[in-house]
């Protein structure tokens, strides 16, 4: 838990109350985005875990007009102006998934180009249980992310987790998925933090894996 005091002091989150974010942590996703490109103008953006929207409102600005961002989280999100709010549970990824596709056809999308996911486990104060139900929220993530990713060309993922035991197996999964894999801690991230961000481009559909498979054999 961050002590008022540390507050005081933080350069980011007195930066993240001038420019009017909802949180400290739309830095983290401006820096990522400076770095890996992940999001551009016209994309359609999940942001998974989105409460309390700061990361929404960094994705809306970068979409512009002709992109979308819908913003999913089991808690309540304040209205954010072009946003699609939906209230659900990512770690229940079909109906996540059904109410993200739903409103896809709602709006006259059909397909997704960045799934972007902050979320946090409430803390217990227990490292191991903290590390593992940091793994579940990103795995959830991944396997959203995984069925919505259908372009190739336009497919990226960006996901926190915590440093632990369960950091190297899910960065392998991601691996597996993308074409381009690394992991990034960006400056707005404090330094006593474990949080580690694993970044995705390019989604690998299993149809593709298939393919590519099979002309490696041939060859």
């Amino acid at each position: 838990m961050v002590k008022r005091v540390d507050l005081q002091s933080d350069l980011f989150y007195k930066k993240a109350k001038e420019e009017g974010y909802r949180s400290r942590s739309a830095f983290k996703l401006r820096q990522i985005v400076d770095k890996f490109g992940v999001i551009n103008e016209g994309d359609v953006v999940v942001d998974l875990g989105a409460a309390p929207g700061g990361w929404s409102q960094v994705a809306d600005a970068l979409v512009g007009e002709r992109g979308m961002v819908i913003s999913v989280d089991i808690e309540l999100i304040e209205r954010i102006n072009n946003v699609v709010v939906l209230r659900t549970d990512i770690t229940n990824e079909e109906e996540a998934i059904r109410a993200i596709r739903d409103a896809l056809l709602s709006n006259d999308r059909n397909a997704v180009d960045v799934v972007i996911s902050d979320a946090s486990p409430q803390l217990s104060g227990n490292k191991d249980i903290d590390q593992f139900r940091s793994f579940e929220l990103s795995t959830a993530a991944l396997t959203i992310a995984s069925a919505l990713l259908t372009n190739p060309n336009r497919s990226n993922f960006v996901a926190k987790i915590f440093q632990g035991s369960y950091y190297n197996q899910f960065y392998t999964s991601v691996k597996a998925k993308f074409r381009y894999t690394r992991a990034y801690s960006p400056a707005a991230s404090r330094k006593r933090s474990a949080e580690v961000y694993v970044i995705g481009k390019g989604h690998i559909s299993t149809t593709q894996l298939s393919v590519e498979l099979s002309v490696s054999t041939v060859f």
